[in-house]
């Protein structure tokens, strides 16, 4: 059940962070790409970049905002899927950088949501 919650929690975010990266010129190429254990929430294309994007959504900040579940292993896990996509599609010649949405879906409230384009959490 609480996986069910999470995975749900995880979509309705993509589902926001989709529309919002499309509302600022992104262009949206895939989402959930998996590559062994790892997944890219979102790939897309922010004018001639190629964006490799994670998402964090939390629901309350019982355990801080969604900007602490970006750590040092998740982006070096994200770099690594990021590397995978691009063997896998044989792209060579595009410029590519990790960016980050950080979403806040408290009961009540408007969501709040922050991009991080690729920046250093």
């Amino acid at each position: 059940m609480e996986n069910e919650n999470k995975r749900a929690k995880g979509k309705t975010g993509e589902e926001i962070a989709c529309k919002y990266l499309e509302s600022r010129g992104y262009k949206i190429i895939e989402r959930n790409y998996q590559y062994g254990h790892g997944e890219i929430d979102i790939v897309a294309m922010d004018g001639n970049e190629l964006v490799f994007v994670e998402v964090k959504t939390r629901k309350s900040l019982e355990f801080g905002e969604p900007e602490f579940a970006f750590t040092r292993n998740k982006l070096n896990q994200v770099k690594k899927v990021a590397s995978a996509y691009l063997v896998e599609n044989n792209i060579n010649d595009h410029i590519c950088r990790i960016d980050a949405v950080a979403i806040q879906l408290i009961q009540g409230q408007k969501p709040i949501i922050r991009l991080y384009k690729n920046e250093q959490l």
